[in-house]
């Protein structure tokens, strides 16, 4: 089963409750799928993995592997998300200058710290945090997160902060810094990694650190 824009029911009721009791849903129950339960799928996804331990695909679709980790953390398994220590640590190559390194070390230690948001979808302590008083709570903190990583004393950042995940694209660029990553030149630890959404010229997007 597939759940997604258009969707209505319900079992679109009964994923607004279960999202719900997971914090992720706040918008109260309904039977159609709208923007609301799109986006607390989604914020699912951000935290969550499917049965393997892989990352769910943030899609915003309640298909098999999402419907299946919400009922396992409904059953009370505990979250495998960005809060959870195992398998996290620093890769001995990982941050080929003291900066990446250093910003590698504060993102493991914000993990170990059980970095999310808290209380719905783009909110919470580490979320404001993030943010830095530039964006509201509730916006995207994707790009802050990176920024306050490499903001942390004796850093030299690389770019200015920003809550822009297209933003950091935009002055990696301006400095030379971004290639397109191949299977003879692939990512490393450290690396800033900027991926578009909706389309490669428009504004929306999402940006990560690689860790190994």
């Amino acid at each position: 089963m597939f759940l997604r824009r258009k969707s209505s029911g319900e079992p679109v009721r009964k994923l607004c409750r279960d999202l719900e009791t997971l914090g992720y849903y706040l918008a109260g129950e309904t039977a159609d799928f709208g923007n609301e339960v799109y986006k607390a799928v989604k914020a699912f996804q951000m935290q969550n993995v499917d049965s393997s331990g892989r990352p769910l695909v943030v899609d915003g679709i309640a298909g098999p592997l999402t419907l299946a980790a919400i009922i396992r953390r409904i059953a009370g398994d505990p979250p495998k998300n960005a809060g959870t220590t195992d398998n996290h640590a620093l890769p001995p190559s990982g941050g080929g200058s003291s900066t990446v390194r250093g910003a590698l070390t504060a993102a493991l230690g914000e993990i170990a710290a059980g970095a999310g948001e808290v209380g719905g979808n783009n909110r919470g302590p580490f979320v404001r945090k993030y943010l830095n008083g530039l964006a509201p709570e509730g916006s995207s903190w994707c790009a802050g997160f990176i920024s306050w990583c490499f903001s942390q004393p004796g850093q030299q950042m690389p770019f200015k902060y920003t809550v822009g995940a297209r933003d950091v694209l935009a002055q990696l660029k301006k400095k030379g810094f971004v290639v397109k990553p191949t299977l003879a030149d692939p990512p490393l630890p450290g690396d800033v990694i900027v991926w578009w959404r909706g389309s490669p010229s428009g504004w929306q997007g999402h940006v990560g650190l690689v860790l190994d």
